[in-house]
């Protein structure tokens, strides 16, 4: 089993996950976070750390969001591995808990 980043950490981007994580397995686009499912280890740090909220085992994730499962996997596969916290976007709090965000993820 894996973690997934779902939708609400487009344009959130919190990076508190990513201190925590033993195994490195975060990568950082433009605007969202994804976990390689390959190197998750499923230790489970990361969820609790996320003030979005937006990480959840591959079993777990909210109705309508199983396509983040196979996004996350394609995206880890292009974006840079992340592993250091970094600032927050200026206007992340104002997406926080937002709807319909699919359409801003940037690649």
């Amino acid at each position: 089993m894996t973690f997934v980043v779902g939708e609400n950490c487009i344009k959130c981007k919190y990076t508190d996950c990513v201190e925590v994580c033993p195994v490195d397995c975060f990568h950082e686009g433009p605007n969202f976070l994804v976990i390689d499912p390959e190197e998750c280890i499923d230790c489970t740090l990361c969820e609790p750390e996320c003030p979005a909220e937006a990480i959840f085992p591959e079993d777990d994730l909210p109705e309508g969001q199983e396509a983040f499962l196979e996004l996350n996997e394609e995206l880890a596969r292009q974006w840079p591995v992340i592993t250091q916290q970094k600032d927050p976007p200026p206007d992340a709090d104002d997406w926080l808990g937002k709807e319909g965000k699919l359409k801003l993820l940037e690649r």
